[in-house]
């Protein structure tokens, strides 16, 4: 009952600061989560539960040791978070909408009382997503829907497990638990590729150490060979991005359907290179099997999760592999104007490259 009634404060005082139909987004994201908490049960009734069954009792002793791990091992801010489970009937908790304008590569971004501004935008229905994305869609901007396995509400409410991380693997179960717990440490207002590389970054070390200590060390090398997907596809993205800015700069010079057909054509290069990639990989990439239709929008999401990683992986080194360290160091960073920030970063990221 706290929860919700802090839940219900929040919608208050979103009502007293923004227009009636934003507030209707509110009112869905918020009575969405309250669904999520309603329909929990303690873990530990579920595991006692003898109706559950032996495979989701182990998935959540495993939740609750990876708990405790993140708590005792990684520093990570626990709280009473991933105490509770919730069973949601389909493979996704939330859908985000991701928007970009149609000669541009930075993401539209919304903007939340309390949350700040963040690269997507969150609903509980499909039907919701895709009506907000028509909108867009009207006024030219290149769009994408990806489905969402967990979200996380930064220490406001304690988030309760769910069925989507259930579905996974031990392995990457375990790592969205670490990545989603990396976020009460840090989150920076309108900064969504930094809170999301850090907390990648927080996800592949916790990781590694997990399966170490549970002396499955042997499990770690597929988690590699998925990084070095995500590596070469970066390698990939990031030329392209670069060509794509230097076209989208000739916007006032050029005819709009000249513009559209250089864009599609270097989109069209990146999903062949990235198809003749997927030839040596075991396991389909970042974009799922080819063939695959790419836009502003399926990029934009892509580098807000990995562009910035290998520069948090460098710091995380650079202060020892001590996780209490790196989290001063990154608030610290945090705490820089954002073009300084992205500075300090690139150079780390140089560092990590070159150490490769």
């Amino acid at each position: 009952m706290k929860q919700l009634s802090q839940i219900y404060l929040v919608l208050l005082l979103i009502c007293g600061t923004t227009a009636c139909t934003t507030v209707e987004y509110y009112g869905q994201a918020i009575s969405g989560h309250i669904r999520l908490l309603a329909n929990a049960q303690p873990i530990s009734d579920v595991i006692a539960d003898p109706e559950t069954s032996p495979a989701l009792r182990a998935r959540l002793q495993v939740a609750l040791a990876a708990r405790t791990f993140a708590r005792d091992s990684l520093a990570l801010p626990v709280g009473d978070a991933f105490l509770d489970y919730t069973e949601l009937g389909r493979p996704w908790v939330v859908v985000n909408l991701v928007a970009v304008p149609e000669f541009s590569l930075p993401p539209h971004h919304w903007c939340y009382p309390v949350l700040g501004c963040q690269a997507y935008r969150g609903y509980f229905s499909l039907d919701d997503a895709k009506q907000e994305q028509s909108v867009f869609e009207q006024e030219g901007f290149d769009t994408f829907i990806g489905a969402v396995t967990a979200y996380s509400t930064l220490g406001w409410f304690d988030d309760p497990l769910q069925s989507a991380f259930t579905a996974l693997s031990n392995d990457r179960m375990v790592a969205l638990m670490f990545h989603e717990l990396a976020h009460r440490v840090v989150y920076v207002d309108n900064a969504t590729d930094f809170n999301e590389s850090f907390a990648k970054a927080v996800e592949l070390e916790g990781l590694r150490r997990w399966l170490v200590q549970r002396g499955e060390a042997d499990h770690f090398p597929a988690v590699e060979a998925r990084l070095e997907r995500r590596r070469q596809t970066q390698a990939l993205v990031t030329k392209t991005t670069a060509r794509l800015k230097a076209l989208y700069q000739e916007a006032d010079r050029l005819a709009p359907q000249t513009l559209r057909d250089r864009k599609q054509a270097l989109l069209d290069d990146l999903a062949k290179r990235y198809a003749n990639a997927s030839e040596h990989w075991s396991e389909p990439g970042p974009f799922g099997p080819p063939p695959v239709t790419l836009n502003n929008a399926n990029l934009a999401l892509f580098r807000q999760y990995n562009h910035l990683v290998p520069g948090f992986r460098q710091l995380l080194k650079d202060c020892d592999n001590r996780f209490p360290v790196f989290y001063d160091a990154v608030k610290t960073l945090a705490s820089l104007p954002e073009e300084q920030r992205s500075a300090r970063l690139r150079a780390l990221s140089q560092r990590f490259t070159e150490d490769l």
